[in-house]
């Protein structure tokens, strides 16, 4: 049975026909109006419409980078987009009526199509977690996503790393998003610039580009630079760190990463894997799990939300 997928980010809005196998059969993408939550629905509705053709609507899932209530009905606050108590899946059902609709987080819809489709296929319980700008994440558990008491689990970017560390957006100090994002990589690949050595052509990119960033640091990583590849190790130990309280917790038998810094692929999951294995309890004694670069990479949103809102229909 195929079914439509939206996810909704802040610069693109992404929609798709995607079959029970995840795979996407056609779709389309618009800019996204991050300042007017109206006319976010209005493309949305515009983009559903196009992809459902004659036809009636089929299953609709559509996911948003922010916090939904435990009903999925309401986003309470979505960060980069003008989101602030929005009830979508109301707005959405008045303008697309007899639609069976279901609305969701979108590390929440990666995290279930990697499970359903992707690196976690098989596995009943697995961790994504989602290395951009910030750190993004989603848990299954017995083959069901973990989404909380209140609707919002899974935020692993907050979970604190550092006592009384580095001031984080949310409100807090120390988060893993401040130690394990793509603004921390691009942080340590300074402080590494800073001290000489092997910092010497991060130094280089900096004085020549005027500052560090996901393309020169991603250039001089996918060279072999030392001093690249250094801040990817320390990023990877943070990580790791996180992953092995993480494990303590939920005892996943996958950890899946994806977002652009995954890219990095081995350099990455070395360090993980290395730094969960000093921080895990009971070392030497506790299965391990795998830790695994993300498959679906752009596609998982789209897909995770057809294959959401496919499940409850079904």
């Amino acid at each position: 049975m195929h079914a439509i997928g939206i996810d909704i980010g802040g610069t693109k809005i992404a929609g798709a026909v995607v079959d029970d196998a995840g795979r996407i059969l056609r779709g389309e993408r618009r800019p996204t109006p991050a300042g007017d939550a109206i006319a976010i629905v209005d493309d949305v509705v515009t983009i559903v419409r196009s992809l459902a053709g004659e036809g009636p609507i089929p299953p609709l899932g559509v996911v948003v980078p922010g916090f939904l209530d435990a009903d999925r009905e309401q986003v309470y606050y979505a960060p980069n987009i003008s989101f602030r108590e929005v009830p979508l899946r109301a707005l959405l059902a008045e303008r697309l009526p007899g639609a069976s609709i279901v609305i969701d987080n979108d590390a929440n819809a990666a995290g279930w199509a990697e499970h359903r489709h992707g690196v976690g296929r098989g596995a009943g319980d697995m961790v994504l977690l989602t290395i951009g700008t910030g750190v993004g994440g989603a848990v299954v558990v017995d083959d069901r996503l973990l989404r909380g008491g209140f609707g919002v689990a899974g935020e692993i970017g907050h979970m604190r790393l550092v006592p009384d560390g580095l001031p984080c957006g949310c409100g807090q100090r120390g988060c893993l998003e401040q130690y394990g994002s793509g603004r921390a990589l691009l942080r340590y690949a300074g402080e590494i610039a800073d001290a000489g050595g092997i910092g010497v052509a991060l130094a280089h990119a900096r004085e020549t580009d005027g500052a560090l960033d996901a393309a020169n640091v991603g250039l001089l990583i996918a060279e072999g630079d030392p001093g690249a590849i250094a801040a990817v190790r320390r990023l990877g130990e943070r990580l790791g760190e996180a992953c092995a309280s993480i494990g303590a917790i939920l005892d996943p038998r996958v950890f899946a990463f994806g977002g652009g810094v995954a890219a990095a692929g081995e350099l990455l999951l070395e360090p993980v894997r290395e730094s969960f294995r000093a921080h895990l309890p009971a070392r030497g004694f506790h299965p391990e799990p795998e830790f695994v670069i993300a498959q679906l990479v752009n596609d998982a949103g789209v897909v995770g939300a057809a294959d959401l809102a496919r499940v409850l229909e079904v």
